[in-house]
């Protein structure tokens, strides 16, 4: 079943803290704020050797030293619309691949940063997208799931690259819905878009990009790849933390 990406409804439902991903934004409930975000796509997003190693100040990848603090731009990420599609209490998990799910592997990391570029712990993040025939599960909870950052901020996430589809606004690209909050800070609701040089389901992503009028080119992952049919993408989230 394939659906237009429009406004929806919020669909808050209050709980403990770690219990449910709309209990962590209850301090929004009187609207959600949509934080722009800030991963340009021609040097935002960070490696994720990069992003995991860094805590560790003279370690070395070869014979090069890492950066004892990743990259940030400290621009904030564009936002974008929700979609008719979120659904609250998504499972927490990190890995969205199961046996149904049958697309090109993407694995998917960053790091969470505030406006001064210090990363974010425990800061949640909830994912949502189509399969590889476009089609979205709006029964369960197929290719959703929510999780938070680790102690340095960072993220890692296991799924597919989405296919376009038909809606209401036209043709989409490809893309991976996306919120981000860090604790009672205003919600991030934007999209992440794959290069135009994306190769997946025989499609031209090149064309599919430039006629989707929702696309931002700085929500765009950084991919490497593909290798082994899988590829590698890093996108780095620089949010506000107080409304």
């Amino acid at each position: 079943m394939r659906f237009a990406d429009e406004t929806g409804p919020d669909g808050a439902v209050p709980g403990t803290p770690r219990s449910s991903r709309r209990s962590f934004i209850r301090s929004t409930s009187a609207g959600v704020t949509a934080v722009a975000l800030g991963a340009s796509v021609t040097g935002a997003a960070v490696p994720p050797a990069q992003a995991t190693e860094e805590a560790a100040p003279g370690a070395r990848r070869g014979s090069r030293p890492l950066a004892v603090t990743p990259a940030c731009s400290g621009h904030e990420t564009p936002a974008s619309i929700e979609g008719p599609l979120f659904k609250p209490n998504s499972p927490e998990r990190s890995d969205l691949i199961t046996p149904a799910i049958q697309g090109v592997r993407l694995d998917l990391s960053g790091v969470v940063y505030d406006t001064s570029c210090k990363p974010l712990p425990e800061t949640l993040i909830e994912f949502w997208q189509c399969d590889q025939n476009g089609d979205y599960d709006t029964s369960g909870f197929s290719l959703r799931g929510h999780q938070y950052t680790d102690s340095r901020g960072a993220y890692r996430l296991r799924t597919i690259i989405p296919r376009d589809y038909w809606g209401r606004w036209g043709q989409r690209a490809p893309h991976i819905h996306t919120q981000v909050q860090a604790s009672g800070g205003p919600v991030l609701v934007t999209q992440l878009y794959f290069p135009d040089n994306t190769q997946a389901y025989g499609r031209d992503f090149a064309a599919l990009n430039a006629a989707d009028r929702l696309l931002n080119r700085a929500c765009t992952i950084r991919l490497t790849g593909p290798e082994d049919d899988r590829y590698t993408g890093a996108f780095d989230f620089v949010i506000t933390t107080t409304v």
